[in-house]
């Protein structure tokens, strides 16, 4: 039996368990760097296929494959398993049983994947060489992120990884699609707090007052014109403030403000520059308006790039695989992904996952509501599988 038959062949004898995974891994969500008890699943999992294993990150797992028919490339696939303090609201028998968390970004998909993937190689060791690597890590979802720590524990060495594969669900494409893109792909992330203190009081005397509520208006504003008019129109940024806390009444000014965003970019150059403007702009309205200021910024992942070469030959694979018609090209993605520190060290691979279904709604990422089309699951598993072998045997 050809490569792509017997993955397939495979995938779909092991699709109702990978989705069984899926759904219990969606019922036990668990936070970043707190993944306790989906790390020991994940261990159960692997110790029941005879994969070799070891903690990495935390609450990450390393786990290992051989082919036994010698040594060759090493190759590294990667996916995330925490979750999001979001409270599931669908209803359904898989809904988390964690109240306030919830795999609302698909996490638990691209786990159940890996682990499906895991089954796919482990039986099909005999057909080729090299060495795999299944990264299973923590802490996607919050800075510093469990990817740098992953790196720093030495995950892609001893053997050295030639190329990393990851990929994300993404419900705007179909189930049994998937998306692509060359060069710079995701965005960079900075978060943003500022602090603005005055002087409150009666909202009814505002001339015995500094009045913080203006000035952090002024400051949202004014940081904006920062984007529009500094920034070339060539480089794609967003500048996003999602708190603005004042904590006052209708008729009362607080003291204080809180204000806090996200800053996300393409090019380095420009992010560095404009976190120093943002900062020297804040510092100066809120003076101006005679109050007072902190701005504490925390840098956060580097934009994702995906090597122009190594995307036109996964690409081939992808679409032997699955299709032509079923690899399309996708705009560039202004969220962010910890992914991007392993694209910085070794090549890498980063794609998009299809998981939406027509006449569902109901599918965006981070929202209480989030699902997916289930027939995505054999996709991924089988795909990546393919690429793998492919890769390995090129």
């Amino acid at each position: 039996m050809e490569l792509k038959e017997t993955i397939q062949s495979i995938a779909s004898d092991i699709r109702e368990e990978i989705i069984g995974v899926r759904r219990h891994l969606h019922q036990y969500p668990e936070l970043s760097f707190h993944e306790v008890q989906t790390s020991a699943y994940i261990k159960k999992k692997l110790d029941e296929m005879g994969i070799l294993w070891h903690p990495v990150a935390g609450t990450g797992v390393l786990a290992t494959i051989k082919g036994t028919l010698g040594a060759g490339k090493v190759i590294a696939l990667r996916a995330d398993i925490d979750a999001l303090a979001i409270e599931d609201k669908k209803e359904t028998e898989y809904r988390s049983k964690n109240k306030g968390v919830m795999h609302a970004c698909g996490h638990d998909v691209h786990t159940s994947i890996l682990l499906g993937v895991a089954q796919i190689l482990k039986a099909m060791e005999y057909r080729f060489n090299g060495t795999v690597k299944l990264i299973f890590q923590p802490a996607e979802e919050i800075l510093p992120g469990g990817a740098a720590r992953v790196i720093g524990e030495g995950a892609l060495t001893d053997p050295d990884v030639n190329l990393i594969i990851g990929q994300h669900v993404m419900p705007t494409l179909s189930a049994g699609k998937v998306g692509i893109r060359r060069g710079k792909f995701m965005a960079s992330m900075d978060e943003i707090s500022i602090t603005i203190k005055g002087k409150g009081g009666h909202g009814a005397q505002p001339h015995l007052i500094i009045d913080p509520v203006l000035a952090a208006s002024s400051v949202i504003v004014i940081l904006q014109q920062l984007i529009s008019r500094k920034n070339n129109p060539a480089i794609p940024s967003v500048l996003s403030f999602g708190k603005f806390q004042a904590n006052g009444t209708i008729n009362i000014i607080p003291d204080e403000i809180l204000l806090e965003g996200t800053f996300r970019t393409m090019d380095e150059k420009w992010r560095q520059k404009a976190l120093q403007e943002i900062r020297q702009l804040t510092e100066s309205v809120t003076e101006g308006l005679g109050c007072t200021c902190e701005v504490n910024i925390r840098n956060g992942y580097p934009s994702l790039y995906n090597p122009a070469s190594v995307v036109e030959t996964i690409e081939k694979f992808m679409e032997e695989y699955l299709g032509k018609q079923q690899v399309e090209e996708c705009d560039i993605w202004m969220a962010s992904e910890d992914f991007s520190y392993y694209s910085e060290v070794v090549d890498s691979f980063f794609y998009l996952l299809g998981v939406g279904e027509e006449g569902r709604e109901s599918l965006s990422l981070h929202t209480s509501v989030f699902d997916i089309n289930e027939n995505a699951v054999e996709t991924g598993m089988g795909l990546m599988a393919y690429i793998v072998l492919k890769y390995l045997d090129v």
